[in-house]
């Protein structure tokens, strides 16, 4: 098993950026893919990210890519979010995830951290 814990969350500025990490407990985080999702009020929670075991595969959402990116760290056991340019449409909890595979369901992913809010005024 593994407990995950997002931080870095915020109130920025439209421009802005945020660095988001996802701090993973035990020795398997490189064993898991991982994946991050937020969801705003009212609506679907949706992947923007994920990130293949060893890093080299990556997926993005179409409304981050070039403004988001994902890394992780199999040393430290962290995944990042690296968010720039946020725009207030990118307000929402965001969440990461660990699962097997890049997939971009929610199901596909079978741990998850409590989430951390981003809020992006204009």
């Amino acid at each position: 098993q593994v407990q995950l814990a997002e931080a870095g969350g915020g109130l920025v500025q439209a421009g802005d950026s945020l660095r988001l990490s996802c701090a993973a407990s035990g020795r398997t985080f490189s064993s898991y893919a991982m994946g991050w999702f937020r969801q705003a009020p009212g609506k679907d929670r949706e992947c923007v990210a994920a990130i293949s075991r060893g890093g080299t595969n990556t997926y993005y959402a179409n409304a981050v890519k070039d403004r988001f990116t994902i890394s992780r760290d199999n040393v430290k056991n962290t995944a990042y979010l690296q968010m720039n340019s946020l725009k207030p449409d990118d307000t929402a909890v965001y969440y990461c995830a660990a699962g097997l595979t890049v997939q971009t369901a929610t199901s596909s992913y079978n741990y998850w951290g409590p989430g951390t809010q981003v809020t992006v005024s204009s």
